[in-house]
């Protein structure tokens, strides 16, 4: 595994971006940090009773909602991510085996039967509505503990600018468009020439439509994301032999 001379934009908030960072420094390459959202906590109650469920959206939610891990029954995560930051706390999370969104933590058989149970989404400000209309659907009484919000950084995008990356990594949509917004005219320019590493189908159908030529989905995890890059890049050196 070698990212050699290669550098790798990491668009993730910075309190989030140490182990992917770390995985390209330890596969030989240049971690570049920009972030393109940051967090900030919200004023949060303490927890009143126990709920049959407790549900955690993003490792953010459980840095910033962590007093909210032992109010469910049950445990779950949206993903591995997310599901290493509660193991700080408690052993007992289920989780999805593969992927990081509501659609595959809905597949989960403890999510299919639902009738009268109490659930609690810890999640950030505005976030996506699916996996609370979807519980809501299947019997559940639903509620959402909202613990940090989402921002847009101020940055100075000059010195990324000046000495561009090999490839840029971007894990939602918001940090796509936020990403678009601080570049500006020319880094919407140098952004559809570089090869673009997102999680998901959702986030490269946002940069295709931008006009982006190389959108490659690696999936959710710092693995898998390396993994990618990895193999990407080892693809174009043979592409350059030929």
């Amino acid at each position: 595994m070698s990212l050699a001379g290669r550098g790798v934009l990491v668009t993730r908030p910075r309190e989030l971006a140490h182990g992917l960072a770390k995985r390209v420094a330890d596969a030989g390459g240049r971690a570049i940090l920009f972030p393109a959202i940051e967090i900030e906590p919200l004023p949060q109650s303490a927890p009143v009773g126990r709920y049959d469920m407790v549900i955690f959206i993003s490792p953010s939610a459980v840095r910033h909602g962590s007093r909210w891990v032992g109010a469910g029954r049950k445990t779950l995560a949206v993903g591995a991510g997310t599901a290493h930051e509660i193991k700080k706390y408690r052993q007992d999370v289920i989780f999805p085996a593969s992927g990081a969104d509501s659609e595959r933590l809905l597949e989960l058989p403890e999510l299919a039967q639902l009738s009268g149970q109490q659930v609690l989404i810890v999640r950030g400000q505005g976030g996506r509505s699916l996996l609370g209309d979807t519980l809501r659907e299947r019997g559940a009484r639903v509620e959402y503990a909202e613990c940090y919000r989402r921002v847009r950084p101020r940055a100075d995008a000059a010195p990324l600018l000046a000495a561009w990356v090999d490839a840029v990594t971007v894990n939602s949509g918001e940090a796509w468009q936020n990403l678009v917004a601080l570049l500006g005219a020319e880094g919407q320019q140098r952004l559809r020439d570089t090869p673009l590493f997102v999680p998901h189908r959702r986030v490269a159908q946002l940069a295709e439509s931008a006009g982006l030529r190389k959108v490659l989905i690696a999936g959710p995890g710092d693995d898998e994301m390396i993994e990618r890059l990895v193999a990407y890049f080892a693809d174009d050196r043979e592409r350059s032999r030929s």
